[in-house]
């Protein structure tokens, strides 16, 4: 059975058979099924389309994510959705600074963005959100960390024509090639992380 720290990760223990150590505050990463999943990795060059951050609850853990809304989902059913429910767990390199007076920040900022709807336009705004740009701005708002690199739209890969198709389809002609924008590859990328477990 999966065990994280004496918390059990899956509900069978027929089900996984790794040890793994996660704390709150972990970023996890995955190459989700959703239909932008194959443009976001054609654009950003990356294999995962997807992240969150990852919150032990009592014997639980949680995904704080940016999904259809932002919310919290068990890891369990998080991981089921990926594409062979491979993902990859980060963690800041400077580990002490997730105190568990920075951790309980770290929510108060979440519980703001908390259903709001998922930004198919990846603007910069809070009113929507997107997966990575919900991490990225947890952990700036909270602990003034920048993960990733902020780059303009633009300055991506935008000549696959999936991809040219995807933003046909979402913008038109009025494409917003100067908006501010945080992709997973990005934050995955960061030289703050160190990566603590790949499945």
């Amino acid at each position: 059975m999966g065990m994280i720290m004496g918390v059990t990760l899956y509900a069978s223990a027929r089900t996984h058979s790794d040890t793994m150590a996660i704390h709150s505050g972990d970023i996890i990463f995955q190459d989700s099924k959703s239909s932008q999943a194959k443009a976001i990795k054609l654009a950003t060059h990356s294999q995962y389309s997807h992240m969150g951050i990852l919150y032990i609850k009592g014997d639980k853990v949680y995904v704080y994510e940016a999904s259809a809304t932002v919310r919290m989902t068990a890891l369990k059913k998080w991981i089921d959705r990926g594409v062979g429910k491979h993902f990859v767990i980060k963690r800041l390199k400077n580990d002490k600074i997730l105190t568990a007076k920075n951790l309980r920040e770290m929510q108060r900022i979440g519980r703001t963005f908390k259903g709001h709807k998922y930004d198919t336009l990846f603007g910069w705004g809070d009113r929507k959100i997107y997966c990575s740009e919900l991490v990225w701005k947890i952990y700036k708002r909270a602990l003034g960390i920048k993960i990733g690199k902020l780059k303009k739209l633009r300055s991506f890969d935008l000549s696959h024509p999936v991809v040219k198709a995807k933003l046909r389809e979402r913008y038109g002609a009025n494409i917003p090639l100067n908006e501010k924008v945080i992709s997973p590859q990005d934050m995955f990328d960061s030289s703050s992380l160190f990566t603590t477990y790949i499945r």
